[in-house]
């Protein structure tokens, strides 16, 4: 095949994700996303997934989209899903090997879902041999997806949001005592795997010049096979609506507080000394309320519990409409690859606070212009910055402003897309470069599938 046909033609990309859950997680939000824009550009995408499996955007009725956007499941045990986390399969689940992999590894206390997944899909995709121009694997990195495109059957292009080590180191650094620093050794266990797979893989994309440089250090892979393609956020849902009134005090963040690379504890620390000055100030954290834990205890010791309020499982229009409410949305995180709820509260006009931890000033900007910008892990100046934004309507205004235009310009789903396609046809050998999407007439195709041998 020559360059120019492989440059100019439509692609039938395979889409791979361990875990879809597309409304909790970047990994689900990412897959979610940016398959609807890959099709609208006029591609085939078939997302391959496990449990909890992605939900995909409808595209229009109406032909305006030539592209196709299917899903494939590939079941796993499931072995966390709610309400009963760390089960047991029953006998009859059990289908082969891979499925006793999984569970055993669960029981040591790892965690088996990269490895076992990226050899079910192996298995599924040698089965399809021919039918993908590309595999595009969404941070799996795991054994089964070695071997080039003789075991895949396509070239494979491998997404790294950030290295999990970062998630892992910063786990061990908050952990109490050795039983909990064990723990956390062996439920990390499949970094090492990601560690060693990343460094065998042909093409890397990543969505900050921050990860691009952690991917280096930490997993061991050659600058010149990374590239940066950042992400961005809908900018038609999350957008200003002069209609909806702010909450006087309101602050927003999305975080897991389970998490202490999502630094909520200093949040929680910061409106305590916020509140002083500013006593209309409250937080909304769009996530689950912990029950016990340093953010939990935290809440309890500065006697926050009537000013911190938890929502979880809102749409993406709720979601919208509760930072456009806000007074501020602040970003507390010690670390981000990226850091999607803050390019989506500056498209809605909120004015942001957020730390510079990894990549988030890529996203938020300079301090000053289109964000306050505070240290990360440093509770006072978040206070400081809180009891600025409240008390600065002016201020507010003209952040928001600045911020929407930032992420219209750099940050948008259309561009991650088009960025991404150009990582694909280097992969086939193409020439990089930007081309305007063919249009390409498909029949109907069921929406969705299970893969025969997962059954």
């Amino acid at each position: 095949m020559t360059a120019e046909a492989v440059t100019d033609r439509p692609l039938r990309i395979a889409l791979l994700t361990y875990k879809g859950n597309p409304f909790c997680g970047g990994q689900g939000v990412y897959v979610r996303h940016l398959s609807r824009e890959l099709a609208r550009l006029g591609h085939s995408v078939e997302v391959i997934g496990a449990q909890p499996y992605p939900v995909l955007d409808e595209l229009p009725a109406d032909g305006a989209t030539t592209g196709r956007l299917t899903l494939t499941r590939l079941p796993s045990l499931d072995l966390y899903r709610q309400p009963d986390p760390f089960r047991t399969p029953k006998r009859d689940e059990y289908r082969d090997w891979i499925d006793l992999l999984e569970v055993g590894t669960m029981w040591t206390g790892g965690f088996p879902e990269p490895l076992t997944f990226s050899l079910r899909a192996r298995r599924h995709l040698a089965a399809r041999r021919g039918e993908f121009d590309v595999v595009h694997d969404n941070q799996t990195l795991g054994y089964g997806l070695l071997g080039g495109p003789s075991a895949l059957g396509a070239p494979l292009v491998t997404t790294i949001h950030h290295p999990i080590t970062v998630d892992r180191r910063l786990e061990l650094e908050a952990a109490t005592g050795w039983r909990q620093s064990a723990s956390v050794r062996r439920w990390y266990g499949f970094t090492r795997m990601q560690r060693r797979v990343a460094r065998r893989l042909p093409s890397v994309v990543t969505v900050s010049g921050s990860s691009r440089q952690e991917i280096a250090d930490d997993l061991g892979v050659a600058h010149e096979r990374i590239r940066v393609v950042p992400i961005g956020a809908d900018t038609g849902l999350f957008a200003p609506d002069p209609a909806v009134p702010e909450v006087p005090g309101r602050i927003v963040t999305t975080s897991s507080a389970d998490v202490p690379l999502k630094g909520l504890v200093f949040l929680i620390e910061a409106l305590a000394k916020a509140r002083t000055e500013r006593h209309e100030a409250h937080l909304v954290v769009v996530g689950k309320r912990p029950e016990e834990g340093p953010v939990a205890d935290a809440i309890e010791a500065h006697g926050l519990a009537g000013a911190v309020e938890f929502v979880k499982g809102i749409s993406d229009a709720e979601l919208a409409g509760l930072v456009r409410s806000a007074q501020v949305a602040c970003v507390p995180s010690l670390y981000e690859g990226f850091s999607l709820p803050a390019a989506e509260a500056m498209a809605t006009g909120t004015p942001l606070l957020a730390t510079t931890g990894g990549a988030i000033p890529e996203v938020a900007g300079r301090d000053g212009e289109t964000c306050l910008a505070v240290p990360p892990g440093d509770a006072g100046a978040l206070a400081a910055g809180l009891v600025r934004l409240l008390g600065d309507a002016e201020l507010r205004a003209r952040l928001g402003a600045a911020g929407r235009e930032r992420v219209l310009r750099k940050f948008t789903w259309e561009r991650a897309a088009i960025g991404t396609v150009e990582c694909y046809r280097a992969a086939m050998g193409a020439p990089s470069r930007a081309v305007s999407p063919v249009p390409v007439v498909r029949p109907p195709a069921e929406p969705v599938r299970v893969a025969a041998d997962s059954r």
